[in-house]
């Protein structure tokens, strides 16, 4: 989550770091990296894959960010950097690769009794499961809007996509994760 606190760090790092101030950039660096990198997998669904586009995304940063007009764009403007990373990723596979790993969650520990807490855990699991399999283009969009909290108008420039499509990538994911969380697989 990026609080008013992150926010406004952020684009201060991102005005010092566009005015050449080497530390600010790798105190960016640090606070984004992991973030393009999840990003990364999300679109890829291969670990190596995304650790490479985020970096090379990071060259680009470094060499785009001087030229960057708003800092408040910093977000959505990295996210499609590492999107279109990915997207020549993707498009010079040969064949899909299993999604790999497992999205950590963790249940509130005072959730309850231990039964309740089993079944937070495994809701979840479940829920983790559902957005594993949605296409990687809603699972980008979903990840985005609800999990970095970004608008409409900023995941539709991370994913370099109209506004409109991330909309409606929005309401087919939610529709395929309520089907699967109120136990309709097959729709």
């Amino acid at each position: 989550m990026r609080g008013a606190t992150g926010r406004v760090l952020d684009e201060y790092l991102v005005v010092a770091a566009a005015a050449g101030d080497r530390r600010a950039f790798e105190d960016l660096a640090r606070r984004w990296n992991r973030k393009l990198i999840a990003h990364a997998w999300r679109l890829t669904g291969d670990e190596d894959a995304a650790r490479d586009a985020a970096q090379s995304g990071w060259v680009e940063i470094a060499r785009g960010i001087g030229g960057l007009r708003d800092e408040r764009a910093f977000p959505a403007w990295a996210y499609r950097i590492v999107s279109r990373r990915c997207a020549r990723y993707i498009a010079g596979r040969q064949a899909d690769h299993a999604l790999a790993g497992e999205v950590a969650a963790q249940p509130d520990p005072a959730a309850g009794t231990a039964d309740e807490a089993i079944g937070v855990r495994l809701e979840v699991e479940r829920l983790h499961a559902a957005i594993r399999a949605l296409p990687p283009a809603q699972r980008a969009a979903i990840a985005l809007f609800h999990f970095e909290e970004m608008t409409v108008a900023e995941t539709a420039v991370a994913l370099d996509t109209p506004a409109g499509t991330i909309k409606t990538r929005l309401m087919h994911a939610r529709l395929a994760l309520r089907a699967v969380l109120e136990g309709d697989d097959h729709a």
